[in-house]
């Protein structure tokens, strides 16, 4: 039974997915607008962060985001931390052509053609496969139909500026809304999983 891959994203109502976690967490192209997700991580936030932690059975990572949790999550020991546990001790993917190595324990590198490789993966793993963050993958991946689900978290904010998970040129997608709640803090979760190709009309 081939795994499922999910993309767990957060974005702002202008659909902006670039350093929601910080000031330092991506500044390329002189962005200076992250941290923009951090006022609204409230107690529904944290549980639904928990409930998606739970599921995994492996990990998949672009560099970028590789790189900021291998930083942060491996310091992290409290065996009760329920997303530390979790990007600890199961296998972490990192697609990348540019690092040579990937320290972090459990993880192994991908390298060259990408979407062949995460096929590659998803047939010889069960359960699910996890991304969280790593929008420049993920609109790779979804160019190839590969991720199967996704998680948007969607933010009560507008940011005008920063790179957005569904850029111009992405490839039309149809999807089938599967789930909603909404944070005390305003911020609206949506599932959808992949349907294929859009239909198209007239009123």
């Amino acid at each position: 039974m081939a795994a499922t891959l999910s993309l767990t994203q957060f974005l702002t109502l202008d659909g902006v997915c670039q350093a929601p976690g910080g000031s330092q967490e991506d500044p390329s192209d002189g962005f200076d607008l992250g941290g923009w997700s951090v006022p609204y991580g409230d107690e529904d936030f944290g549980r639904f962060v928990s409930e998606v932690f739970e599921r995994p059975t492996a990990f998949l990572l672009g560099r970028r985001t590789y790189e900021i949790f291998a930083s942060y999550w491996p310091k992290q020991t409290d065996p009760a931390d329920p997303v530390a546990g979790k990007l600890n001790t199961l296998p972490k993917y990192v697609a990348s052509n540019t690092l040579d190595t990937a320290d972090w324990a459990g993880s192994t590198l991908l390298g060259g053609d990408v979407a062949k490789e995460v096929a590659t993966l998803k047939e010889r793993t069960d359960g699910e496969i996890q991304m969280h963050g790593s929008g420049g993958l993920a609109r790779s991946l979804m160019e190839h139909d590969l991720i199967d689900t996704l998680h948007l978290l969607v933010f009560p904010v507008v940011l005008g500026k920063g790179r957005r998970l569904f850029a111009d040129g992405a490839r039309p997608t149809a999807f089938r809304h599967i789930e909603a709640s909404t944070t005390g803090a305003g911020v609206g979760i949506h599932t959808y999983a992949l349907a294929g190709r859009p239909s198209y009309g007239d009123y």
